[in-house]
């Protein structure tokens, strides 16, 4: 009995304590101080410059292409150049045996000789006829066929000084020289090698690289826009719009080339058209065939309203979309127009105003309608890039 009075005591010890320790709760207020309003960081958006351009896919092309052929027959007996080297019009590569080739030339030299005597004789005797006959001595038939004789031998000569000429020609295109300036590949053929006039095979190609064309392809509806960007200046003589390189590993090309030409008939395979460009190349770093990036600058938009691409999302329908703070502190959802995007940032040209504060760090934190504390942005670098290659966006561009 003892013992149970003892058990029962200290229950009754340990529920009062309880109670009281829960009274000392309810007395708290159940939870401590209320929750204040969420940190998130803002960029505040203000007009600013940007460069606006389109970015295609191209592929280098010499300038200008020979193949060197022979245009007589005969034995290669030299070549006159080093493979691969840069070479300029006019200049030797290969000599062809020419040991036919003079002898026919002198050949028409001494032709030419002898019809040439027979003139002379052919111009004194019709000189001869011409005074008899005024005098009457010789009848009209024998005048006649001295003035003929005469015109036939001048057209005798005339014929042989085109054999001449001919045989001349011959001669120099024993020696073939290039059709026009460039880098010359390697040679198909080698010494002894028999060759034939206007073959099939090219004896060498020679290729203009500096400068050095870049075709681009782009879709009708793009090229519609980029006439209209452009002022609908795209043309054989038009040349103003600037056009930048990216090499194929990533590198930017140092020297800006200029829009040139742009086909006149769409793929109907595709749906593209080819558009031209012009590069500079004096240290031959483009070579034909490579795979580049080219970037058209459009226009200059001087007062651009940007939006970093960290701050803007998607909804359901697929609208871009941005979260602010309002000059009450409040959150507000804006459903924005974007065209492009300009390094880290998209192009707005509607849905936001110059002066607002969009959120950028912090939207999971927030919603529409509730209150926030902005803070400035701690990396205005990132938020507002500097001018730099702008690209248009694809049909339904990823959230941010």
């Amino acid at each position: 009995m003892l013992r149970l009075s003892r058990s029962i005591a200290v229950l009754s010890l340990c529920a009062s304590l309880g109670l009281g320790a829960c009274g000392q709760q309810n007395q708290g207020g159940g939870g401590g101080p209320a929750r204040g309003a969420p940190d998130v960081s803002v960029v505040t958006i203000q007009p600013q410059r940007a460069v606006l351009t389109a970015e295609l896919p191209g592929r280098t092309l010499p300038y200008a292409v020979s193949d060197v052929r022979p245009q007589v027959s005969g034995i290669l007996r030299q070549r006159l150049f080093v493979e691969g080297s840069q070479v300029e019009a006019g200049q030797p590569l290969y000599q062809i045996d020419d040991t036919l080739y003079q002898a026919a030339l002198e050949s028409a030299a001494a032709q030419l000789a002898n019809a040439r005597a027979a003139l002379t004789t052919a111009r004194l005797r019709a000189e001869r006829y011409r005074s008899l006959r005024a005098e009457k001595s010789i009848s009209q038939q024998d005048y006649d066929d001295a003035e003929a004789a005469l015109q036939q031998a001048e057209a005798n000569v005339a014929q042989r000084e085109a054999d001449l000429a001919t045989a001349k020609i011959n001669l120099d295109y024993t020696r073939i020289t290039a059709p026009i300036s460039g880098r010359i590949g390697r040679s198909y053929l080698t010494q002894g090698a028999l060759v034939t006039a206007n073959q099939a095979q090219a004896l060498a190609t020679i290729q203009t690289l500096d400068p050095i064309y870049v075709d681009m392809s782009q879709s009708s509806s793009e090229l519609l826009a980029l006439r209209r960007a452009l002022g609908d200046g795209i043309s054989p003589d038009a040349g103003s719009a600037p056009v930048r390189l990216t090499l194929d590993d990533g590198a930017p090309y140092p020297l800006e080339g200029s829009l040139r030409f742009q086909e006149v008939v769409v793929d109907q395979t595709t749906g593209t058209v080819t558009l031209r460009a012009e590069f500079p190349n004096p240290d031959g770093v483009l070579l034909p065939g490579m795979f580049v990036r080219a970037t058209i600058v459009e226009r200059v938009e001087p007062q651009a309203l940007l939006v970093p691409q960290r701050g803007v999302g998607r909804d359901n329908r697929g609208n871009a979309t941005a979260l602010i703070v309002d000059a009450d502190g409040t959150v507000q959802s804006r459903v924005l127009s974007v065209v492009q995007t300009v390094g880290a940032s998209w192009l707005v040209d509607a849905g936001i105003e110059a002066g607002d504060r969009v959120i950028v760090e912090g939207l999971q934190f927030v919603r529409p309608g509730q209150k926030a504390n902005a803070q400035p942005f701690r990396d205005p670098a990132e938020a507002r890039p500097a001018d730099g290659a702008a690209s248009r966006p694809p049909a339904s561009p990823a959230a941010s």
